[in-house]
């Protein structure tokens, strides 16, 4: 049953919720100018972006007539959700179309002037760092791509039906609009967007363990998995409005250059509760190393940086000579290295890399070399076969060090499958719950079946190399059937080929 929120609206259910946005998307199907979760989920963002943001406009505005303050509104008349949106029988048709698209537009109220994105995209804060700044951005890579002006008003309509001024509201619906950017990242994953599983975010954010009053970055955060689960577990730990304050405003950061996870992580974090994410909308690459000084380093990063990918050569003039690579994840984790805080209290990181990066050579060993030299590589978690399937079958690892000295030795774990399992797969990917043998790990370490510990000398013998495979692993050939024997020789067959062809890529790149 619905209940009754303070301004008087009935609060969705989470039945009727996922019911309105099936009903949007259902709408959306019969639009010609969209084409799959690709389109929709950008759709149905922005819209909602609007949306949202007009109802935090009107309890600021509520707020600051009680305090009797000026309010100054982001969005002003007759650009606001309620202006042009909020009534069923609103604009529509040709109509509704031309004022969203077009440079100049007849606007709801009967004037000639700009038309909405138009507007959106021109907005500017007097002295910079306001929510202006953040619409502007988001909707200079935006693109309404309805061509039926009937079907948005549709579409339109049932987002209204979502109140933003309910906090168990925006809760429900985060989850909703976690379970659609999975949805777009599966059907991405071809083009590169890999979709980082929520248990991997969750395992990395919890043994990171920021504490409030540290500064979290994600340099490649795409959608903002990290940066939102970072700031959960920080809102864990505000008991104050001083708290809170510091969570808001000095805690969360990220950078993507790419405008759709741009938008997307924006409504994401919005949605976790962040009311303005401070994400930098540019290369995070594109500041050359040695003008990264101590007011740019931060607390704690975590990543899922891109690899396999090539950087123009104007992004490789900012690295040092000896270190230049077109490979991404390397040139990252040069960056991961520079941005990591050294004092008062040494800045620590976890991040994603794949196999290659383990055992490259050349350009790749001399990175390798600088971060066991100067930071303190602790822990490798080595990743199961399938975490990113469907998207890639190359292994991926998750690396762990801080700025607290030189490394000394590298405890690995090799995280197991569960019983019974070869792989994951896109339907039944990783769960948290199988990381917890390694969290109770963690904290008590001692040698095991999955774990082991590595002098930082072996390391530096075999060339900076730190493909190092676990000597307490169980191999059973000797009752394993002869079918699951072929089987298993056929598999490890591919990944060697897969191997093979990565050491290529690298050494490519390399030169």
């Amino acid at each position: 049953m619905a209940r009754a929120t303070t301004n008087n609206q009935i609060l969705t259910t989470a039945q009727q919720l996922g019911s309105l946005m099936k009903s949007a998307r259902d709408i959306m199907r019969k639009d010609k100018g969209l084409n799959g979760d690709l389109d929709r989920l950008p759709m149905l963002t922005w819209i909602m972006f609007l949306k949202f943001l007009d109802d935090m406009e009107l309890i600021r505005e509520a707020e600051a007539a009680v305090a009797g303050k000026r309010f100054k509104p982001t969005i002003e008349a007759p650009y606001r959700w309620r202006d042009w949106a909020a009534k069923d029988d609103g604009i529509t048709g040709d109509e509704l179309i031309a004022f969203v698209n077009n440079e100049e537009a007849v606007r709801p109220d009967g004037t000639k002037g700009l038309g909405l994105f138009a507007y959106l995209r021109g907005l500017q804060s007097a002295n910079g760092g306001d929510r202006r700044d953040v619409v502007a951005t988001v909707f200079k890579g935006t693109v309404n791509r309805m061509i039926n002006g009937y079907l948005l008003r549709d579409v339109i309509n049932k987002i209204n039906g979502i109140h933003f001024t309910s906090s168990e509201e925006i809760h429900t619906l985060g989850h909703f609009y976690e379970s659609m950017l999975k949805e777009m990242r599966d059907a991405a994953g071809d083009s590169g967007e890999f979709y980082t599983p929520r248990a991997v975010v969750r395992f990395m954010v919890e043994v990171t363990d920021p504490q409030l009053g540290e500064t979290i970055l994600d340099p490649a955060c795409g959608t903002g998995g990290f940066l939102a689960e970072g700031y959960m577990h920080l809102e864990n730990q505000c008991e104050t409005v001083e708290d809170r304050e510091i969570l808001q405003r000095y805690s969360i950061f990220g950078g993507e250059a790419k405008p759709l996870p741009y938008l997307l992580a924006q409504m994401n974090l919005l949605l976790h509760g962040l009311e303005y994410p401070q994400i930098d909308p540019g290369n995070s690459l594109r500041v050359p190393l040695r003008e990264i000084g101590d007011k740019d380093r931060v607390d704690i990063i975590l990543t899922n940086p891109p690899f396999g990918g090539e950087e123009e050569r104007g992004i490789l003039s900012n690295f040092p000579e000896d270190k230049k690579t077109s490979e991404t994840a390397l040139l990252f984790l040069q960056l991961i290295m520079r941005k990591l805080r050294r004092q008062p209290k040494p800045g620590r990181a976890g991040v994603v890399v794949p196999n290659g990066v383990l055992f490259g050579d050349g350009v790749c060993a001399r990175i390798k070399e600088e971060l066991v030299t100067e930071f303190n590589l602790h822990t490798i978690v080595r990743l199961p076969n399938g975490v990113f399937a469907p998207y890639t079958s190359i292994p991926t690892n998750l690396l762990f060090f801080d700025r607290s000295g030189s490394t000394k030795e590298i405890w690995y774990y090799e995280q197991p499958l569960p019983e019974g399992r070869k792989n994951y797969t896109k339907t039944k990917p990783i769960q948290y719950e199988e990381f917890g043998d390694c969290l109770a790990w963690w904290g008590k370490r001692e040698e095991n079946e999955h774990a082991w510990c590595v002098p930082v000398e072996q390391v530096i013998e075999n060339g900076y190399n730190l493909d190092v495979k676990n000597p307490n692993g169980k191999q059973d050939f000797e009752h394993m059937p002869p079918e699951q024997l072929v089987e298993d020789i056929l598999e490890k067959e591919q990944k060697i080929t897969e191997i093979l062809a990565e050491i290529q890529q690298i050494l490519g790149s390399a030169r």
